[in-house]
């Protein structure tokens, strides 16, 4: 499953917008380090589901349908608040970053509205920049990975040039522990222009590097929570400032999208993740303040576009990442697997993967013995090497 880290100093919201992504139980309160251990829940990203083509309701296993839209799954892990100088053990020190090994892209939550200072203590609005904390949290990961590859890095170093080893290779074997590729170091090195041979790389050299193969391995995206702290022209600088240095932010708010899907799980209003806006079902059942605080809900949606909540995890998932959704079967012709079940799985696959790598991710079996593959709207045959499209209805067919 695909796994998305959340990340930021403390009292940004953080462990708010886990709790509403995955509508789990994650303590919340207004003080640093609320969140000790790493949380993990499951959150959902959404595309069309084929089964609208044949007319016939579908199975999901471990995924939802409603209404069209596949809801599939991934892991989100809220990681505790971290503070400048975290890498050298500061606040909670590595842990933290330790528990950031395995995610495939990072959500970095800052306060937007600029009401909270470095160490995560409350400042009032507007009395601190929200872009210091995207280039604090960007050097913290990169000196952790930076430290983890200096770690006896002369002698190492001296060892790859004198026995001829490609310093990639190496490289990758010491970053395989943090999810990090060879295919990513090596583009790392390329863009940066970093000489072949590691005794020629000095510290700047190893810290650029660290940052870069970040970028490439764990990309990011910031979501500007409490957006609806401030005025949203005041929103929008902010965003403006960001663009100027590089930073793509996504206004959201982390509390606005909590309180409809509390809502909505209670039957008080109509509203589904990444709706633009929602319905009232009960009036009558509803306080005068909670009607007032649904009407600020309301108008945020329309000047945001929504909460912005599932459109920060779906940029992570969809665009950082670039999956793509596969739909396995076992009947190429009903679409449906030995039970009859109308396209029961759904995988997220990586854009690029071919029909042997499904085989793979659906069973280690099926990739073993792989013979061919048909699609399930064609039936046209399929090879090993056949690069797999959003939205593609796959039955996999080998050796017994």
């Amino acid at each position: 499953m695909v796994e998305i880290g959340v990340v930021g100093k403390p009292n940004v919201g953080k462990s708010t917008f886990f709790t509403a992504v995955t509508m789990s139980s994650a303590e919340i309160a207004n003080y640093p380090f609320t969140t000790i251990d790493a949380n993990r829940g499951v959150g959902y990203v959404r595309k069309p589901c084929p089964h609208t083509e044949l007319g016939k309701a579908c199975a999901p296993k471990k995924s939802l349908c409603l209404e069209g839209t596949r809801y599939i799954p991934v892991e989100l892990i809220d990681v505790a608040g971290l503070v400048p100088g975290a890498y050298e053990g500061r606040g909670l020190g590595n842990k933290f970053l330790d528990d950031l090994r395995h995610a495939d892209a990072l959500i970095h939550i800052i306060d937007i509205s600029g009401a909270t200072d470095a160490e995560g203590n409350p400042v009032g609005s507007g009395n601190y920049d929200p872009l210091n904390d995207i280039k604090f949290l960007d050097d913290e990961i990169a000196r952790w990975i930076a430290g983890i590859i200096s770690n006896g890095w002369v002698r190492l170093a001296r060892k790859i040039e004198g026995e001829k080893k490609k310093v990639w290779e190496v490289l990758a074997e010491r970053l395989s522990g943090l999810n990090i590729k060879e295919r990513e170091i090596k583009e790392a090195m390329h863009v940066l222009g970093l000489d072949p041979r590691p005794t020629k790389w000095g510290e700047d050299d190893i810290l650029a590097f660290s940052r870069k193969v970040r970028e490439l391995a764990k990309p990011m995206v910031i979501a500007g929570n409490k957006a609806d702290a401030i005025p949203y022209d005041e929103v929008r600088r902010v965003v403006s400032r960001g663009a100027e240095q590089g930073y793509n932010i996504v206004p959201i708010s982390a509390d606005y999208e909590l309180a409809l899907r509390r809502a909505a799980k209670a039957g008080l209003v109509e509203y589904r993740p990444g709706d633009v806006e929602f319905k009232v079902l009960k009036p009558g059942a509803l306080t005068k303040n909670q009607m007032m605080a649904l009407d600020r809900i309301a108008e945020f949606m329309r000047e945001n576009g929504g909460t912005g909540v599932q459109r920060v995890l779906e940029h992570a998932v969809f665009e950082l990442l670039d999956m793509i959704a596969v739909y396995p079967v076992e009947d190429e012709n009903k679409w449906t697997d030995k039970n009859g079940n109308v396209l029961p799985d759904v995988f997220l696959m990586p854009r690029g993967s071919t029909a042997l790598e499904l085989a793979y991710k659906v069973h280690t079996d099926l990739g073993e013995n792989f013979i061919r593959a048909v699609d399930g709207r064609s039936k046209r045959i399929l090879g090993h090497d056949y690069e797999l499209k959003d939205g593609d209805v796959i039955k996999i067919i080998a050796r017994v």
